[in-house]
């Protein structure tokens, strides 16, 4: 029971994909998703928690992500993921074009992190730009302060290449998808990969019910976690 009112009570974003209009200004997105599995010998949850929040203004586009992902094997903890980012976009050029900049907290059990901040700022275009299409592709440069289990006060610079994409089918299917590469320029073979794919079924015209697949890899510490899970999402322009 303590497990399905934590599930009900618990309130996730995920990254916020779509369109902003000339009307509306905010856009917010909360979705709550997780898994159980329990036999004789067994059993296993995993909640995953986020809220994303945008703010149009002009030409400048800000947006703030949470997320949480926590779980227990056998009573044991396996996840206690933690993530926040700020981030703004500049649309001061071109069409379709844009700078980025961001600030990006994380702590993970799973992927052996006590706290790392990522820093930085870049470049991104959009190479499809409509209400049921959007594919970007941006790259940048992180300063990443990280502090490890295996190694206390690590800093380097990393590239940080970003694909981002969504698809709306009849106005019922959504495809959304985030993927970042993120290589250190100083030491060869010290690479982040974040990738985040959710699959939504619209139930109503802000609800959906959610499947997501979320694979994340910290190479310097061999860590990595590959997680499914599944519930609601609730996004609305306003």
């Amino acid at each position: 029971m303590k497990l399905l009112l934590s599930f009900l009570l618990s309130i996730v974003g995920s990254n916020a994909f779509g369109q902003f209009t000339d009307s509306t200004n905010y856009h917010i997105v909360l979705s709550s998703s997780g898994s159980v599995n329990r036999t004789n010998n067994e059993n296993a949850y995993l909640l995953n928690n986020s809220l994303n929040f945008g703010l149009k203004k002009k030409s400048i586009v800000l947006n703030s992500s949470s997320t949480w992902l926590y779980g227990k094997q056998n009573s044991a903890l396996s996840n206690n993921d933690f993530s926040t980012t700020m981030n703004f976009n500049l649309y001061k050029t071109f069409p379709h074009f844009y700078y980025w900049g961001l600030a990006n907290y994380n702590t993970s059990y799973s992927l052996q992190i006590k706290n790392q901040l990522l820093a930085g700022v870049g470049i991104a275009y959009n190479f499809i730009d409509k209400p049921n299409a959007y594919i970007n592709l941006s790259n940048g440069i992180l300063f990443d302060k990280s502090s490890l289990v295996e190694l206390e006060n690590y800093t380097t610079l990393r590239n940080s290449l970003r694909l981002q994409y969504h698809f709306l089918i009849k106005d019922i299917i959504t495809i959304d998808g985030s993927h970042f590469l993120q290589n250190s320029y100083a030491r060869k073979g010290d690479y982040i990969i974040r990738s985040a794919t959710t699959l939504g079924l619209k139930i109503r015209k802000w609800i959906s019910l959610t499947t997501a697949l979320n694979y994340n890899k910290l190479n310097i510490t061999g860590r990595e976690n590959l997680n499914l899970t599944y519930g609601l999402s609730v996004d609305k322009y306003f």
